[in-house]
């Protein structure tokens, strides 16, 4: 054979060999099992793991793995030049970065039993978060539950409650505020109404006279208060006399501004702070409250 023909006849064995995958396979460059992700400068990347003339370098994509066969390795996200996946920049292509997810999917401190007390339609919960079950000093805090129906937290206040602390059977000067969650729906004080949408109720019986457990006068503790609808008629002013569960449940049990001392039952605020609970509250929002010692709470 000729100079010539040898070098025509290499020349056709090259082209065929180049197109021959592994065990003689024979792979075209328009076949659909090649797959190419480019971009200015960076990653190009094919199935079959073959070097396509005039891309560069490819990073192998294992689908079927680049022997030919089946059963390969899962294929690696491709990643873009800045770093992002593919999967990523076609959620920006789509509509632009997703929104963040904010707030607590529970209120931190509220264990399941009483998380489930609180109504699907409450989206604001004031939490009175007691110091101990013997306690009668706490946290007081507001939360707001939004449109994806996470918690967020709001003001929070040094708050008191009743002389012996806490109880989950509350009765009549027992001396305990009652453990529960009990919704909001009432206002009322000697003070004219501070801007609160809750009903209220201005009214000179507000009064209270005498003095607190520790000699502290309790002049002005009604200036402002608000119902906790714990044995009390919902929809009624604060003083309503009814006792649903009756008489010997007590009842009377507010929020109403601190003397200075801790109350018979009741869950007393700095003046400035009640002022700023009542202008938050929303009856729309259907508020309610949960109440009692850290620890109960939690449980």
């Amino acid at each position: 054979m000729s100079r010539h023909a040898r070098s025509a006849a290499d020349s056709r064995a090259a082209r065929r060999a180049s197109r021959k995958g592994p065990r003689g396979a024979m792979v075209g460059w328009g076949a659909a099992a090649v797959v190419v992700l480019t971009a200015a400068g960076g990653t190009v990347q094919a199935a079959t793991g073959h070097h396509i003339p005039g891309l560069g370098a490819l990073d192998e994509l294992s689908a079927g793995g680049g022997s030919g066969g089946s059963g390969g390795a899962a294929a690696a996200a491709p990643v873009l030049p800045d770093g992002r996946s593919a999967s990523a920049h076609q959620a920006a292509m789509d509509g632009g970065p997703r929104p963040t997810v904010t707030g607590y999917a529970s209120i931190p401190g509220v264990g399941a039993a009483f998380a489930k007390r609180i109504p699907s339609d409450s989206r604001q919960v004031v939490l009175m978060s007691g110091a101990g079950r013997n306690k009668n000093t706490g946290t007081l805090t507001l939360w707001t539950r939004n449109a994806q129906g996470r918690w967020t937290a709001g003001p929070s206040w040094p708050a008191r409650n009743a002389l012996r602390g806490w109880t989950t059977d509350h009765h009549l000067d027992d001396l305990r505020s009652p453990i529960g969650v009990y919704s909001l729906t009432d206002a009322g004080g000697l003070k004219a109404n501070p801007g609160t949408s809750l009903p209220y109720d201005h009214s000179s019986s507000f009064v209270a006279v005498g003095r607190g457990f520790e000699g502290e006068s309790l002049a002005g503790a009604f200036d402002y208060v608000v119902a906790i609808d714990y044995n009390h008629v919902a929809g009624s002013s604060p003083l309503d006399a009814r006792r649903p569960m009756g008489e010997d449940r007590g009842g009377g049990i507010w929020l109403h501004v601190d003397h200075g001392g801790p109350t018979h039952g009741c869950v007393a605020l700095p003046e400035p702070d009640i002022k700023r609970l009542l202008t938050e509250l929303d009856p729309a929002a259907h508020p309610v409250i949960v109440m009692g010692d850290a620890s109960t709470l939690a449980a």
